[in-house]
């Protein structure tokens, strides 16, 4: 069981792998995290936002953990508008975002 509560059917071949890939992370805390936020709102990324999508979830899982939680300053160049969203989502996944 992954935990994910959408279903990839409908979506695009790159966001079923994005969304598969969420939820298949190296620690449950980043399933966690990325699958959520991708359970929510990977049909609507766009283009621009799946990239940068993508090099996110390239990341090493404790890095990531650490600068979505807070617990480390997160690098100029990973502080996207869209990591912006994702740690606010984490904070406050009923936020529509």
């Amino acid at each position: 069981m992954t935990g994910t509560t959408r279903s990839s059917e409908g979506l695009d071949p790159r966001r079923r792998r994005l969304l598969f890939r969420s939820w298949h992370r190296g620690i449950r805390e980043m399933d966690l995290i990325l699958g959520r936020f991708a359970d929510a709102h990977i049909a609507t990324l766009s283009d621009a936002d799946l990239d940068t999508y993508e090099r996110l979830i390239e990341l090493p899982d404790p890095d990531l953990l650490g600068w979505v939680t807070g617990e480390f300053q997160t690098p100029a160049e990973l502080d996207t508008a869209l990591f912006r969203r994702l740690r606010d989502f984490h904070f406050n996944p009923r936020d529509p975002a």
